[in-house]
């Protein structure tokens, strides 16, 4: 096995166990599993890792950091502000729609973090950094359109989150894309309203 910087390795481990999760979801998952995707040993895993607990909180950064990352290069100045936030949105929801098992995750992360004692934190910190992720696109389309919002950030990141949570949850189990579509379209009315009218 060649020899990599103990950076790369727990990247290397956080993919492999979102693979592995998306796959055989998270309570069937084990660390051996995780290194066997990943082609490592175990002991590379004790190496980069303290817990099972502790891939997890990595792999929730992770899998929102990236959904962060799309939306935000794609938030650039539009006709509108409206048209703004609809194609941030719409960025969203084009991963959600080509690869709803790793949005799966994200819910089975929750529920596993719940169930588990000693995890609970885990679901917490979890949507907990989705509504600092709201925040941070919300405060970029403000920045990028030069708007102040009707209502705090805060208040708006939390909405946000809320919404995309209940409309991505509802796709996966009814996978209506038309109706998902038009709360798309009535979630950028509302918070173009609420971000700057």
């Amino acid at each position: 096995m060649a020899r990599m910087p103990s950076a790369e390795r727990r990247t290397q481990l956080v993919e492999a166990a979102i693979r592995a999760m998306t796959r055989d979801g998270v309570a069937r998952t084990t660390t051996r599993s995780i290194c066997a995707e990943a082609g490592v040993s175990l002991s590379v895993f004790h190496y980069c890792f303290d817990s099972k607990q502790a891939l997890l909180e990595a792999a929730i950064e992770t899998i929102t950091g990236n959904y962060v990352a799309r939306v935000k290069s794609a938030v650039e100045p539009r006709a509108t502000l409206r048209e703004t936030v609809r194609a941030g949105l719409q960025t969203y929801w084009d991963h959600v729609t080509a690869h709803p098992g790793e949005h799966m995750l994200t819910y089975d992360l929750t529920q596993y973090a719940l169930r588990e004692p000693g995890f609970e934190h885990l679901a917490r910190a979890q949507y907990a950094q989705y509504v600092a992720s709201a925040a941070v696109l919300i405060d970029q389309v403000r920045s990028v359109l030069g708007v102040e919002p009707r209502v705090p950030v805060e208040v708006l990141a939390r909405y946000l989150a809320a919404a995309i949570d209940g409309l991505t949850l509802q796709y996966l189990v009814l996978k209506d894309e038309q109706v998902a579509e038009s709360h798309l379209d009535m979630m950028a009315d509302q918070l173009a309203a609420l971000i700057g009218g």
